[in-house]
């Protein structure tokens, strides 16, 4: 098997265009645990950039996943086909029983993939752990959760980047690997493959995200803050280490946004280059499939709305969400709650003149029990329409008492009463398609809403903002969200711009941000129809300045560093 040099590796000009480098890209790897593994935000991130990668480079791009799957419950994304990588796989005895399958990642471009078992390593996990103390001074001995299954991960996958390296006449080739979760892969890589250039992303610091997630005020107080010190404070060493150490150590290190950029020089002690993440348009319905789209959306979630609370919605009903993953504090879905309770009440004292509907969702996966079956019955029987019990959620939950978003729905007092112009409605549930009462996945839902609101408080990129935008959904954020921040920059405050509103936040304007949002959400209900479509008009027109075609130059500049990096220091070892 082998691949001849034929990608040109592009470095952006001072003025952001892209100019051409003299390199030649064999073989690029990208490995993270999200590959045909959707868990969170670096799935979509991955998954949309694929097609991008795939165009740049061909079949020389070769993303690299876990193998959690087995015969009963296989990967919905994965794709065991024919490949240039079978003969490697013919060929090939991996070291210490690891094993790997190859095929496809079911995404636009379908490109090259290998899932691979790193069941066996665990039995060498402590000799593992030891060769990296002494390497590289990463502290293992605090280790607890999903650090060892990343650890094993990370190794399994850099074995298999050594093997496939080693098939090949490449020679230039760069090893990619996404977040503290594959940083000890990257290590073993730098440990046996000195000439291969290896490139790290943090998406978002482990202690940083620590920081805040206790709520600990982190932009006030970043300057006094110490990574290591933290870590110790936190019970956050191992994590911390591994990922400072693959930071300090890897050719070029990446991250998402200045936002993050400025957490890594302060927690991590090294400046990162900024690679924004995009979005791949494909995913967007077009022509004539977006109204449909949206009018299926539509009629599905008002149809939730009304078989719990027995009403009837209009075609006017103002449909508005969050959505992202459950940390209550840093997506900021205590301040979207707080928001909507306050538009609740001034809707309230002008119910006597208004009459239009918000229905208002938290599209939040948490532990879920089941659908709930009296609300599964009321969507098939529309001709028995009444209020049912706890007409705020749509799901039953194995930890009622202690989940947050739940929690802060009843302690506003929230129950969808009739007389409430907007309703709040919990979903609490992953939109796969297959969750017993909405059965649409999150893409199919996007088109059927009137504005999002993601008011983060830690968000180092925001890519549910950016997946809004591309369907045509205004959005609101803030700024301490990287996709915040670019749009600032880009278009200023002028919402009408960008369709993005863009408020400030920092630590000390809770109260602020929250009737920020509630004036946010009132001018959306009170604009015309006119103002609407000039809003979504203006936000598909960012996302689309938000692609890949345009952010993937950053990649490439990333990538010429790293290897203008390996290139040096095997001159060092010659």
């Amino acid at each position: 098997m082998a691949w001849k040099s034929s990608t040109t590796v592009r470095q952006p000009c001072a003025d952001g265009r892209s100019a051409k480098k003299l390199y030649m890209l064999d073989l690029l790897f990208e490995t993270s645990w999200e590959v045909c593994n959707k868990v969170g935000g670096i799935y979509a991130v991955l998954s949309t950039k694929a097609k991008t990668l795939q165009k740049q480079y061909k079949d020389k791009v070769i993303f690299v996943g876990p193998d959690i799957w087995t015969d009963d419950m296989p990967s919905p994304y994965f794709l065991e086909c024919k490949t240039p990588l079978d003969s490697w796989l013919r060929s090939t005895v991996l070291p210490d029983g690891v094993t790997a399958r190859v095929g496809r990642w079911d995404v636009p471009g379908k490109p090259l993939v290998v899932l691979v078992d790193f069941q066996s390593l665990f039995p060498y996990k402590n000799t593992i752990y030891a060769e990296m103390w002494r390497h590289y001074g990463v502290d293992s001995l605090h280790a607890y959760g999903d650090y060892d299954e990343a650890c094993m991960f990370g190794v399994a996958a850099a074995i298999v980047i050594e093997s496939i390296s080693a098939c090949t006449n490449a020679g230039r080739v760069v090893a990619h690997f996404d977040e503290w979760t594959t940083g000890m892969g990257l290590l073993h890589v730098k440990s046996r493959l000195p000439r291969v250039a290896t490139v790290f992303t943090t998406h978002a610091t482990s202690i940083g995200r620590s920081i805040s997630g206790n709520g600990k005020p982190l932009y006030d107080y970043m300057a006094g803050y110490d990574g290591d010190q933290m870590a110790g404070e936190l019970n956050m060493q191992s994590k911390h280490s591994l990922e400072k150490t693959a930071a300090l150590e890897a050719d070029a290190f990446t991250t998402v946004s200045d936002v993050t950029a400025r957490e890594c020089r302060q927690l991590i002690g090294r400046d990162p280059i900024v690679t924004p993440n995009a979005f791949e348009q494909n995913f967007v319905p077009r022509g004539e499939k977006m109204p449909k789209a949206r009018a299926a959306a539509r009629e599905r979630l008002l149809r939730v709305a009304e078989a719990l609370t027995g009403e009837t919605f209009g075609d006017d009903t103002l449909l508005v969400a969050t959505s992202g993953r459950c940390e209550f504090r840093n997506k900021g879905i205590d301040v979207y709650l707080d928001a909507l309770n306050m538009v609740r009440f001034s809707l309230g004292q002008l119910s006597n003149t208004l009459s239009r509907r918000i229905v208002a969702f938290t599209l939040v996966p948490a532990w879920v029990k089941a659908p709930r079956a009296d609300l599964a019955a009321a969507m098939t029987n529309r001709r028995q329409r009444r209020r049912l019990f706890n007409p705020v959620i749509t799901h039953t939950l194995n930890n009622e008492g202690q989940d947050a978003i739940y929690g802060r729905i009843n302690s506003l007092g929230i129950h969808n009463e009739p007389t409430d112009l907007l309703k709040v409605i919990d979903i609490p549930c992953y939109l796969d398609g297959n969750d017993g009462i909405v059965n649409l996945s999150y893409y199919d839902v996007l088109p059927g809403l009137d504005l999002t609101v993601f008011p983060s408080y830690y968000e180092p990129w925001g890519y549910t903002p950016l997946e809004s935008v591309a369907f045509g959904v205004p959005t609101v954020t803030t700024t301490l969200a990287g996709f915040g921040q670019w749009v600032l920059d880009k278009y200023g405050t002028d919402a009408g711009r960008s369709g993005v509103k863009v408020l400030p936040r920092g630590d000390s304007n809770y109260g602020e941000t929250v009737t920020s949002i509630a004036n946010s959400i009132i001018a959306i209900y009170m604009a015309p129809a006119a103002k609407m479509r000039a809003l979504s008009k203006a936000a598909r027109a960012t996302s689309k300045e938000a692609s890949w075609d345009n952010f993937i130059v950053a990649y490439d500049g990333a990538y010429a560093r790293a290897l203008d990096n390996a290139k040096s220091r095997v001159a060092t070892i010659e």
